[in-house]
């Protein structure tokens, strides 16, 4: 479960444009994720700057990486994505389930669940 200075880390990391974009972009691509030079592309950000987002990114415990032969493979780390989203949405509706639905339907919308849910 996330805590607080964990939250703060990762909304630290969130807090700048590219990196919004290159999370955003590794959620999208899925757990395969991107090559480094695939998202840097897909950003619209040299290999250098992308170098200084994923660190943050990484530190704030995002994204992840791996190496596949000569290249750098990122993907969204995506327990802690979802412990940030429960982080925020934890105590949401303080027994009224009406405050929290609209966010539930959108995340069900693009996330419809399969039954084999792996949990942070």
């Amino acid at each position: 479960m996330m805590d607080s200075p964990q939250a703060v880390a990762a909304f630290a990391a969130l807090g700048q444009e590219h990196r919004l974009r290159i999370v955003r972009a590794l959620v999208t691509a899925g757990p395969g994720g991107l090559a480094a030079g695939a998202l840097a592309g897909e950003v619209g950000v040299s290999g250098t700057n992308l170098s200084f987002h994923v660190k943050e990114l990484s530190r704030a415990g995002l994204i992840q990486s791996r190496r596949d032969g000569r290249s750098i493979l990122y993907s969204a780390a995506y327990p802690a994505l979802s412990g940030l989203i429960e982080f925020l949405m934890r105590d949401c509706c303080q027994g009224r389930p009406e405050v929290c639905a609209p966010a539930v339907v959108a995340l069900a919308s693009c996330c419809p669940p399969t039954g084999d849910i792996a949990h942070a």
